[in-house]
């Protein structure tokens, strides 16, 4: 039997999707993979996987935004919000810090390695004097691929030491908490989680770097998210964020040296 051109295209799809999913989810931004038997993909769904895999990284989600951002102002203590989808629904969930000079380059769904791949062009070029990342969720989902906590903690390091050689501030914020993921049941993620933030906490303490502890005030007794402040398990609503953003001043001031050390 031969097969058309786009046959071909759908089954080389449906072999991809198994690995990166055909669409990312609308919160999480995790990527489903079918079940075996399922059908072939539709082509739209092929269109769209091969349109996330031409960039990977989204290097350009945020190009044109990046090319209206002038140079930062005489004095201007401009700063980058960087992560997944936490970071990018700050703006929209939270009051996001009315009045300062912060910009949110948050992208949903991705993972450590495709903000590590994109950090020239959305924070270094973006000429900030400090750094808030938040990031790791999608490490632990799994969104593109398997991940090990070393790898996390090798493109944390990396971020950090790129930034603190273009002397930008790193402020690490901690991964928030959960118990599952809404796009991924039953990883079981709160140890995997807690277990990430030690090492994050301990490599700030070594390496000079602030640590932005959100989890506690987040937390309940199980690891999990409190109730009352999310939405899903994974992303806090207002009240959450409303939680998390004195705590965020206080370290970016601590980290451009007005605070306490």
């Amino acid at each position: 039997m031969t097969l058309k051109g786009n046959e071909m295209r759908r089954i080389s799809a449906a072999a991809a999707i198994g690995i990166l999913g055909a669409t990312l989810w609308a919160q999480g931004g995790a990527v489903q993979a079918p079940h075996p038997s399922a059908a072939l993909p539709t082509q739209h769904q092929v269109d769209a996987l091969e349109k996330k895999l031409a960039d990977w990284a989204q290097l350009g989600y945020y190009r044109e935004a990046n090319a209206a951002v002038p140079e930062p102002a005489a004095g201007e203590e401009r700063v980058v919000f960087y992560g997944a989808s936490i970071v990018e629904f700050w703006k929209t969930r939270g009051a996001f810090f009315p009045g300062k000079p912060y910009i949110d380059r948050g992208i949903r769904g991705q993972t450590t390695a495709q903000m590590l791949v994109r950090f020239r062009q959305d924070v270094i070029d973006l000429h900030p004097k400090a750094v808030v990342i938040l990031g790791g969720t999608n490490d632990v989902a799994g969104n593109m691929g398997p991940m090990t906590p070393e790898m996390t903690e090798g493109n944390w390091q990396s971020m950090a030491e790129l930034a603190k050689a273009n002397g930008i501030a790193v402020i690490f914020t901690s991964v928030t908490p959960s118990t599952d993921f809404p796009w991924r049941r039953g990883l079981k993620p709160a140890e995997k989680i807690r277990a990430l933030n030690a090492w994050l906490k301990d490599y700030c303490a070594s390496h000079g770097t602030t640590y932005l502890d959100v989890y506690t005030v987040l937390t309940d007794a199980d690891g999990g998210m409190k109730d009352g402040l999310h939405l899903d398990g994974v992303h806090p609503n207002a009240k959450g964020y409303a939680l998390m953003e004195p705590l965020t001043q206080v370290a970016i001031d601590r980290a451009l040296g007005k605070g306490q050390p």
